[in-house]
């Protein structure tokens, strides 16, 4: 049995697909340096566009690629909210039945035979979604992205960690050795991107350079920060101490020194990975 494939339906279709994967990607926040509220902003306003546009458009099958667009649209919108936004269960529960009634209140008009508009009244429509896409994508701009503030202790000073007698070893030492500061400056909802941290324990040239486990103290969910906050994070270092030692032990703290320098004195250096983003 021979298929009878309509040519156009089908490139109308891949259209779809492609404009589907085009806003996933416009959501994983890697293109276009703007912020969660004006990302979700823009996907609203796609999809009223591409709606006004199937209410429009009389050629045969444009209008149901129109409104095709304007689900998917809709679709990525409330899947970036969820995801973003973090409603819960009782806020994603009225999201998807306020997206279930909207859709059959517009299905419903659709069907009633709402008045289509005319192309004047569609295109002061469509122009309007543009101009207000524009101011926010502008506010967005010129209201500033997140910046970081890496400050590190002058030193820090560590207890051997006391040892189950006999055993000895080197066992790990956590200490905190400064702060990180993120600020959000813009009324918008921004993704936190804090700068990756790297470290070393170095010294006099008897004592060998060590590599040293440096973090920032934050919940792996904790990736957004709300509009006009600051939030401070703590940077905290972890190395071994020979419990052999029995006295306290001092190390100086620097930041973006060469790890393999020699130092007069044990030293911690911390290196800031994207330091371009930093204050």
């Amino acid at each position: 049995m021979r298929l009878a494939i309509d040519s156009g339906k089908l490139l109308y279709a891949l259209g779809v697909l492609f404009a589907a994967a085009a806003l996933l990607y416009f959501v994983r926040d890697v293109v276009f340096d703007l912020s969660i509220t004006v990302k979700a902003a823009l996907l609203l306003l796609g999809f009223i566009a591409f709606f006004v546009a199937g209410v429009t458009l009389e050629r045969d099958v444009l209008d149901v690629v129109a409104f095709a667009l304007s689900g998917v649209t809709y679709v990525v919108f409330v899947g970036y909210v969820v995801v973003r936004y973090s409603p819960g269960e009782t806020g994603i529960f009225l999201l998807l039945a306020a997206s279930a009634g909207l859709f059959v209140g517009l299905g419903y008009a659709l069907r009633a035979g709402v008045p289509t508009p005319s192309r004047r009244t569609a295109g002061y429509a469509l122009g309007g979604l543009l101009v207000v896409s524009v101011l926010l994508v502008g506010a967005d701009a010129l209201s500033g992205g997140v910046t970081y503030d890496v400050q590190t202790n002058e030193s820090v000073t560590v207890s051997v960690p006391e040892t189950e007698q006999g055993s000895g070893g080197f066992p790990p030492v956590s200490k905190q050795i400064g702060a990180v500061t993120a600020s959000n400056p813009s009324p918008f909802l921004r993704a936190l991107d804090l700068p990756s941290l790297s470290g070393c324990l170095v010294g006099p040239a008897d004592n060998p350079r060590e590599d040293m486990w440096v973090s920032v103290d934050r919940d792996w969910d904790d990736d957004t920060i709300a509009g006009s906050t600051t939030r401070s994070y703590a940077i905290t270092g972890e190395f071994r101490l020979d419990t052999n030692r029995t006295e306290q032990v001092t190390f100086a703290v620097e930041r973006g020194i060469d790890c393999s320098a020699e130092r007069g004195e044990p030293t911690i250096a911390v290196q800031v990975g994207d330091s371009d983003r930093l204050d």
